[in-house]
């Protein structure tokens, strides 16, 4: 499906992520696996530092403190946040919406729109979407979309498929209106019959959270993990992307009107360094303009890793600059989406720690 959306910008991006560094090296032992051959997985996959919540934080508390660290810096306002849209598959609760709780923290005006939406790896560009939506409204100026996720602590620290990439991380992306600026095209896809491929099998209400599906089990590979865990077929999840995302970049760039060589950066989710690696071969893009820094740096925080991308990668250029990026999510759902768009002279574009 092509979208387009006109007069909608990007005006700051602040990627907040936890404190806390857990080394890949440091992990090998955790497995069944022996070490020597963990370790040669490091350089192919990107496995190195991952930024992991400590226990009991929560997706809230990780945009509470980003946002009120925009607030005391004078970088947004409280009073003009018309929308606050909040993209996780880890919600501090099943109710109320995790948006509200951030509403209440934070003592944000009544006289707005808060809104979960629950998506993942293409999370970042789904909230946006919401966003550009939202903005054609004329009572609403200015939404936050909020980008989440801590589900590291969903995870199994003896899976090797999953762990040693698995980060947590949270973004916030102002988005407001932006009379005559460029057009902006998406694209988005959805195939739920592919769904069982990244999932946490047990915790609502089909299959229920009890001390049953928190047992370990030997997956026949070697990796130990519940069914209240994150699973995740590699090998489907590759085929999916080198089949399904390249043919969605040619056909956004088709409908832009304009060749791959004229996008300035190509700012995509980073499951791994390998698949990234592989998109770039295949869609003949340099590798210098499709950055895949940010696993080996910080984890795979599911649609965080695009925002981290673009403030780790271009932080220091995009407050007097502007460049034409292609954003692209995909994974969990199975859902894929591109944005393209122009970014720049934002307000402010940076990684803070929590």
């Amino acid at each position: 499906m092509n979208l387009t959306y006109e007069g909608k910008k990007i005006s700051g991006i602040l990627t907040v992520l936890p404190a806390r560094v857990s080394r890949f090296d440091d992990e090998a032992g955790n497995y069944t696996f022996p070490r020597e051959k963990t370790l040669r997985l490091k350089p192919v996959m990107g496995f190195g530092e991952h930024r992991i919540v400590e226990d009991g934080v929560c997706v809230s508390d990780l945009c509470v403190f980003g946002l009120r660290d925009l607030f005391d810096r004078g970088l947004l306002r409280m009073e003009d946040i018309d929308a606050l849209v909040l993209v996780t598959q880890s919600p501090d609760q099943f109710m109320p919406p995790t948006s509200n709780i951030i509403q209440g923290q934070l003592g944000l005006k009544r006289d707005m729109i808060c809104l979960d939406i629950n998506q993942g790896c293409a999370g970042f560009e789904i909230g946006l979407l919401q966003a550009f939506a939202l903005l054609d409204q004329p009572a609403i100026r200015k939404v936050v979309v909020l980008n989440a996720d801590v589900l590291s602590r969903k995870t199994s620290r003896q899976d090797r498929n999953s762990f040693p990439l698995i980060g947590d991380g949270a973004s916030i992306t102002v988005v407001e209106k932006d009379p005559g600026g460029p057009r902006i095209h998406a694209n988005i896809q959805m195939d739920g019959t592919r769904r069982n491929a990244l999932a946490i099998p047990a915790g609502g209400f089909r299959m229920p959270s009890t001390p049953a599906t928190a047992v370990p089990v030997d997956d026949g590979t070697g990796n130990l993990r519940a069914q209240d865990h994150l699973v995740m077929n590699g090998q489907d999840v590759f085929t999916f992307v080198m089949t399904e995302v390249p043919p969605m970049i040619l056909s956004l760039a088709t409908a832009a009107g304009v060749a791959l060589a004229d996008i300035d950066w190509f700012l995509f989710h980073q499951p791994n360094k390998f698949m990234i690696q592989k998109l770039a071969e295949k869609l003949e893009i340099p590798p210098e303009r499709m950055p895949g820094n940010v696993v080996e740096r910080f984890g795979n925080a599911s649609g965080v890793t695009i925002p981290t991308n673009v403030c780790l990668n271009l932080g220091h250029k995009l407050k007097d600059q502007r460049f034409t990026a292609c954003f692209a999510g995909f994974g969990v759902g199975l859902t894929w989406s591109s944005i393209l768009m122009t970014i720049g002279n934002m307000e402010f574009c940076e990684i803070v720690d929590y």
